[in-house]
């Protein structure tokens, strides 16, 4: 930089005149980011969403421009699609409890047995679940709990998640089933505990 009053020397022919020194600065200038925002008059794809930044793909979960300007959610699925989950699970359900009724795990040469129980001689916590299921399936609920009356309350338990999954579906509530491992835990403890009862002397009632 040429001091004020100071002449500048003459520049040579042919060179280029030198340039001006930056003053400093403590900043930098700053640095433009390209965004993926399309240009004006672009065609959208169908079911994306303009949000800043660019376009979202379809299926990204971002609500969509609503009528009015604003962003609103996305359409749930209809009520056939929500009830088609719990529908079916529940008839498969039904047609295996009918396949048992039909066809009596009482009468030998039906069913496989048990290899716990053919090896060893003890009860597994699943034996007698299919006679258990027979009687149910017949309205006999004192043949279902002698021959297996852990397996009575699952049939308990799982009424209640089908009729808990059946009227959130209907609203249009996801169901989900968040479990703790203390309850699993406390099942397999509960399994434990039966297997060993129906075993001793003592608890011949709960052996089927």
């Amino acid at each position: 930089m040429t001091p004020r009053g100071a002449v500048a020397p003459p520049v040579p022919p042919g060179a280029a005149p030198p340039r001006p020194a930056a003053a400093p600065t403590g900043f930098a200038a700053p640095v433009a980011v390209p965004t993926a925002v399309p240009a004006l008059g672009a065609p959208v794809p169908p079911g994306s969403a303009a949000v800043p930044g660019g376009l979202v793909p379809p299926g990204s979960g971002v609500p969509t421009e609503g009528p009015g300007g604003g962003y609103a959610p996305a359409p749930p699925p209809s009520l056939p699609k929500r009830l088609l989950p719990p529908v079916a699970t529940l008839a498969g359900v039904v047609a295996a409890f009918a396949y048992v009724g039909a066809v009596d795990p009482n009468e030998p040469g039906h069913y496989p047995v048990c290899p716990l129980l053919r090896f060893t001689g003890l009860y597994c916590p699943g034996c007698g679940g299919l006679r258990s299921a027979h009687a149910f399936a017949h309205g006999d609920l004192p043949a279902a709990l002698g021959s297996n009356a852990l397996a009575v309350v699952g049939y308990g338990i799982f009424a209640v998640v089908m009729a808990v999954w059946l009227v959130r579906a209907v609203r249009g509530v996801p169901m989900r089933l968040a479990v703790s491992p203390v309850w699993w835990w406390g099942t397999g403890a509960v399994l434990a505990l039966f297997t060993l009862v129906r075993n001793l002397p003592f608890g011949s009632a709960l052996a089927p």
